[in-house]
């Protein structure tokens, strides 16, 4: 069985009618079987805005009702039937769904029949593992949605690095960058090592309502990731940008300074962490202290290797800023000074300073 065998349930696509009249139940098929450590799905449940837990129970507005169905958060111990309503799917006979995908893809073809690098159940003929592959082929063409979870799905993060044996990639290499689900949406990618809890269930969530008819398709850029979210730099959201553009570098991990100079990306990676924090807004790398690493971005990790070296171009960017930051810096304490004190006028003197007009007094 191949991609071109399968048709959504019913022999055709919905229309864009019936999508906009939206659905009263929904299930999730969430899989982590391929090049994964599934950190995502643990990070996902420090989400508060909104909860995994609330999306379960009903307890959203407007949103169609949700069957999870993911290992780790699975009240069945596994097998059979665990796998149930991923068998169900492949055969068209589960819709609709949504298929979540963490960690990257590998390629398969590399090792024609000498092996397997991912295995999620096994053939029920032959006994022999299902690929995640396998899978992909068969429920993604069927899949309401796609969402990859984690720059392994997305981007292929640390097993997609140079050198590697495994061939992975992200999930749209392997389906195309020009996918399209069974709802007309493109793979919907939510990068970060792992996904920062609050980007992932706000993203899940806006794909429900779109599901429910109650909202449009969430708007991606141009790596398919949600605008709203990776639109804006680190060094945008960061405590610490003021001090780069007076030329304040750090010069340890311990300064509260600008971090550019022990190997700070955040100037040229799109992530919304420094501003969002991490659990409950607390957190975040440059926000206790860590680097950005670039872990939300395409050629991670790359591209931003080594770490804790000054990046590429920092040195000529840093040392175009010292004259302008110098003078910028020694300006502002001026001022602060100035401003940094109380007016004369207050005072417990016995004459009035203030410059009050007493003119309206009879």
């Amino acid at each position: 069985m191949t991609t071109d065998d399968i048709s959504p349930p019913g022999g055709r696509p919905p229309s864009a009618g019936e999508r906009r009249e939206g659905f009263d139940e929904i299930d999730i098929l969430w899989i982590s079987e391929g090049m994964s450590c599934d950190g995502d799905t643990v990070a996902m449940t420090a989400s508060g805005q909104p909860a995994i837990e609330d999306l379960v129970l009903g307890l959203i507005p407007g949103l169609p009702k949700v069957n999870l169905h993911n290992k780790v958060l699975s009240p069945t111990l596994g097998g059979e039937e665990f796998l149930a309503p991923f068998r169900a799917a492949a055969r068209g006979e589960l819709s609709p769904f949504i298929l979540v995908v963490e960690g990257s893809v590998p390629n398969q073809n590399i090792i024609e029949g000498d092996g397997y690098w991912t295995s999620f159940g096994n053939d029920p003929r032959t006994g022999e593992p299902l690929t995640l592959n396998w899978w992909l082929d068969r429920l993604a063409p069927r899949a309401w949605a796609v969402v990859a979870a984690g720059t392994c799905a997305t981007f292929g993060g640390i097993h997609a690095m140079a050198g590697n044996p495994t061939g992975s990639m992200g999930l749209a290499d392997y389906l195309g960058w020009d996918f399209k689900s069974a709802g007309a949406l493109p793979v919907v990618n939510v990068p970060g090592c792992p996904i920062q809890p609050e980007n992932f269930m706000e993203t899940l969530t806006w794909v429900l309502q779109h599901a429910a008819g109650a909202a449009p398709p969430p708007p991606l850029d141009h790596m398919l990731r949600p605008q709203w979210l990776f639109g804006k730099t680190v060094h945008e959201g960061c405590d610490r940008a003021a001090y780069y553009e007076q030329a304040d570098f750090a010069k340890d991990y311990n300064s509260p300074k600008c971090q550019v100079k022990v190997g700070c990306w955040g100037p040229v990676v799109n992530c919304n962490v420094p501003k969002r924090g991490w659990m409950g807004g607390i957190g975040g790398c440059p926000n206790v202290g860590g680097i950005c690493i670039g872990c939300t971005m395409p050629g991670f990790p790359d591209t931003f290797m080594p770490f804790m070296d000054e990046p590429a171009g920092g040195s000529l960017s840093s040392l175009l800023i010292k004259p302008y930051g110098a003078f910028i810096r020694r300006m502002r304490g001026i001022t602060n000074i100035a401003v940094n004190r109380e007016p004369r006028w207050r005072h417990n003197k016995p004459a009035l300073t203030s410059g009050y007009d007493p003119h309206w007094r009879p």
